[in-house]
């Protein structure tokens, strides 16, 4: 068995066996019984160890080269009498609010389910667990673990959505706050994330809509009701996201604008100064020119005048640029 096979087992209505043989033999005993498959599940497999699965399942070489090559768009496509579903996997990180990435592909057919992931997050060994304690869903084929891992990544997706939110807000909070900070790099990061974030859920939309409408034969009847929950998560999320990506559209406008408010504020108060500097520089600029005929130059109040009039003046003045909300 290829070292990238991470679990193989055939389930027969809903109980595993596990493949003492090689791939050739399991997917054989799983075709020859209308109620077992086969679930093999391989992790970032290469060109040549995914060519020995491919060719047992007969897998479309199209859809073989985006299993293996990855960075794929969510989507769902038919090739010949297989499905083939591309889901984005995310984790969110906490120390740094990044969101991290990953893929899942997986071929449905008849007898078959064909599981590659990409990346670190996601791990379905606890989806496999959770589905072998689960018979009667795990009786519906393929179908079940397609649903069971959609679920999962959607179910990822609602918790990201309230970590961003709860990110979101403690922007917003610190933007509207009355400490001069500039928090444009951190929105315009934190944006970068929710880009990221839209370009997994969004494009999804349309294959759960599928799943839960088509007559694809692949999808058993009593799985659809389960697509449609799965679906509607995807729809509210979605919905989030793009209201997250507005909010921080807003938000960072609104540091932009109370940036340009402050610094309009340092330019009044700067001016303000000036002006107020300007009286006594005025003032003793006239009197320390070198003229005898000014009759205050020797009259014996003509100094402490002058001060007077000097601070008067500056007082007045920083009086008014207070007011006026300059100072």
């Amino acid at each position: 068995m290829p070292v990238v096979i991470v679990d193989c087992a055939i389930y027969h209505e809903g109980r595993r066996e596990d493949v003492p043989g090689g791939l050739g033999d399991a997917f054989t005993r799983a075709r020859a019984d209308p109620d077992a498959f086969i679930w093999i599940g391989l992790h970032e497999p290469s060109t040549s160890e995914f060519d020995l699965v491919a060719k047992e399942f007969d897998l479309h070489p199209l859809a073989v080269e985006d299993a293996v090559h990855a960075h794929q768009r969510p989507k769902l496509e038919r090739y010949g009498d297989s499905l083939f579903a591309v889901l984005k996997t995310l984790r969110y990180v906490e120390s740094t609010s990044d969101i991290e990435t990953g893929e899942i592909m997986l071929f449905l057919g008849e007898g078959f389910v064909l599981t590659v992931r990409h990346g670190g997050g996601s791990p379905l060994g606890a989806i496999r667990a959770r589905l072998e304690g689960d018979k009667k869903m795990l009786a519906l084929g393929p179908s079940a673990v397609l649903y069971a891992i959609c679920d999962e990544v959607v179910d990822t997706y609602e918790a990201i959505a309230r970590e961003v939110e709860a990110d979101i807000a403690e922007v917003e909070q610190r933007v509207f706050s009355p400490e001069r900070t500039n928090d444009a790099e951190s929105i315009y990061a934190l944006k970068r994330e929710v880009i990221e974030f839209r370009r997994a859920v969004l494009p999804l939309v349309e294959p759960m809509r599928l799943l839960t409408n088509a007559g694809l034969p692949e999808i058993h009847p009593e799985t659809r009701p389960f697509f449609r929950d799965v679906s509607d998560h995807v729809l509210r999320v979605s919905g989030d996201v793009a209201a997250f990506d507005d909010l921080l559209t807003s938000v960072l406008n609104a540091n932009l604008a109370q940036v340009s408010v402050r610094q309009n504020e340092d330019m009044r108060r700067i001016s303000a100064w000036v002006a107020i500097v300007a009286v006594p520089t005025m003032v003793a600029g006239i009197y320390g020119m070198n003229f005898d005929h000014m009759p205050e130059l020797r009259w014996r109040f003509g100094y402490p005048l002058v001060i007077l009039v000097m601070v008067v003046a500056c007082t007045a003045l920083y009086r008014l640029f207070r007011r006026s909300g300059w100072l």
